[in-house]
């Protein structure tokens, strides 16, 4: 016997008429070169249907990839609707990627037609002669460097400038793509994950969930993390979808300026990588602000140390450490205190939130054992593979045919080595590729990380294993210094302070201090520029 429900279809249709009609008042506010741009979710629904009608006209259609080369501003939120409402494909391009891969990125692609705000314009005239597929640029701004290769190129408020500011959607299959994005590629090409309107639509909803962000209409939202990466960890769509406020900082990123804007606009929910909150934690041992409002900051991309828990904690700022890849649009777990974990010691506390949490609903996840296939008792200690499954989880890339390795019977390998406890919380403990396995036994490189940064004197710490003739590897800690203690730091501190906290075999072989960590495009860091650099 079957349901007697309606066959609705989830597209990001409804979040985008939802936002117009019911929340017509709510505002999106954007730093920009001239200080604060701000308007309404009624100005933005007019906009973001005028951009559509220029699409139309110009003539793309649905299935088109339509690119965008940008920071996190209004212009780029309207593009993220007007897109996939249309029934084309938005591709995200991140900015910070080397010229040959952007040019692989395009042209893999196929992109008929990129959005780039004008301080960008620079970076593509640089690769605009090998890209095969796009039509026509559209410049978001002023473009002060411009040499006048990108063409044909308009105005972005040209473009979009005497058209009528409703339209009449067309009925799309909650299946149609809605959006890509390509993983930063660590190893080969990097690779595309196309989600559709459904994925999108129960990601929002995942979001929303209490146990997700608990995003509302009552909150005031600014994503940190980048527009062009993983749906900005799918804020923008989930934040229209609930009529919350939006707070985009453009391309002023540094600790201070996003704090101001934090105060100014009474922000309650904020999302970036560890890297950034590092920075926030440092200025805020200076600058007196006050961010009583924020309720949560939400922190992925990579393992959150527990010195910024602990810190962050002192200055009455609640972190929350979530996990997710752009294969599983991002958002996959959060790390919340169930109802029984919050009378606990703060020690304890703060343990509980260096993991990687409770998987979100609509997410399976299993822990597999690397050489047996088998999955692993969830006692806290037995490392394995993360695999995922549901919903929002990519089954498989765009157009690639190598990978099918990676999606293997119906679950996506993540490439993340994870342990379990009792109660199904996941921590991370490194990725299969930066393991250090010495003498026949695994060392995580995350947990030594957080380690050597709760140390008084370190900035940031990145673990990699080195070539050892008698163990195969041994760690090597790569240490930035906070700027007071440059030069005012040794190896021989560092051990001693470890060792109290490891086994004797995982402290390191030695410490390299180093200005800084290299990061890869998304702020993460970038391991394999240190190896290579270390490697003898």
């Amino acid at each position: 016997m079957q349901g007697l429900m309606m066959d609705y279809p989830l597209t990001l249709q409804h979040a985008y008429n939802r936002a117009v009609r019911i929340f017509p008042r709510k505002e999106i506010v954007t730093r920009t070169e001239d200080g604060i741009h701000r308007y309404t979710y009624r100005e933005w629904g007019k906009r973001t249907a005028q951009l559509a009608h220029a699409l139309h006209n110009a003539g793309f259609q649905e299935g088109d990839r339509i690119a965008t080369f940008g920071w996190n501003t209004y212009r780029h939120l309207e593009l993220y609707f007007a897109v996939p409402c249309l029934g084309a494909v938005l591709h995200t391009l991140n900015i910070r990627l080397f010229a040959e891969q952007l040019v692989y990125i395009i042209n893999n692609a196929e992109d008929k037609i990129i959005f780039v705000d004008g301080d960008l314009v620079p970076l593509l005239e640089s690769i605009a002669g090998e890209l095969k597929t796009v039509k026509q640029y559209v410049i978001m701004g002023e473009a002060p460097q411009s040499s006048g290769k990108l063409h044909p190129s308009v105005d972005y408020e040209s473009f979009i400038a005497n058209q009528p500011e409703t339209y009449d959607w067309p009925q799309l299959d909650e299946n149609t793509a809605a959006a890509m994005c390509y993983t930063s590629g660590t190893t080969g090409n990097p690779k595309g994950v196309v989600y559709s309107h459904r994925s999108v639509f129960l990601h929002s909803m995942g979001v929303g969930l209490a146990d997700g962000a608990a995003l509302s209409e009552r909150d005031t939202v600014l994503p940190v993390v980048p527009m062009f990466h993983a749906n900005a960890w799918g804020f923008p769509h989930a934040g229209i979808m609930m009529g919350s406020k939006f707070v985009l900082p453009g391309r002023f990123l540094d600790p201070l300026k996003i704090a101001q804007l934090m105060a100014e606009e009474h922000v309650t929910v904020a999302c970036g990588v560890p890297t950034i909150w590092i920075g926030m934690l440092q200025m805020l041992e200076r600058e007196q602000l006050d961010l009583s409002s924020l309720r949560a900051i939400y922190c992925g991309g990579s393992a959150v140390p527990r010195s910024l828990i602990e810190g962050l904690n002192h200055k009455n700022l609640n972190i929350v450490h979530a996990w997710g890849m752009t294969e599983t649009s991002p958002l996959a777990s959060l790390c919340k205190l169930r109802s029984y974990q919050l009378d606990l010691p703060l020690e304890e506390v703060f343990r509980i939130k260096a993991k990687q949490g409770t998987v979100l609903p609509c997410v399976d996840f299993r822990v597999v054992d690397m050489e047996t296939g088998q999955e692993v008792p969830w006692d806290n200690k037995s490392y394995g593979e993360l695999q995922v499954r549901g919903p929002w989880i990519a089954r498989a890339y765009f157009a690639d045919t190598e990978s099918a390795a990676k999606f293997a019977e119906g679950w996506l390998r993540t490439g993340d080595v994870a342990v379990v406890d009792e109660d199904g919380m996941l921590q991370l403990v490194d990725r299969t590729k930066d393991l250090v396995k010495s003498g026949g036994e695994w060392i995580s490189s995350v947990e030594l990380e957080g380690l050597i940064m709760g140390y008084h004197k370190v900035l940031e710490a990145a673990v990699i294993g080195i070539p050892d003739q008698k163990w195969s590897e041994r760690p090597l800690a790569c240490v930035v210094p906070k700027p007071d203690y440059v030069g005012q730091i040794t190896k021989e501190e560092i051990i001693e302070y470890l060792t109290p906290h490891v086994a004797k075999w995982w402290l390191p072989e030695d410490v390299a201090f180093v200005e800084a960590i290299p990061k890869t495009s998304v702020g993460k860091f970038d391991k394999k520029v240190l190896r290579a650099r270390f490697e003898a």
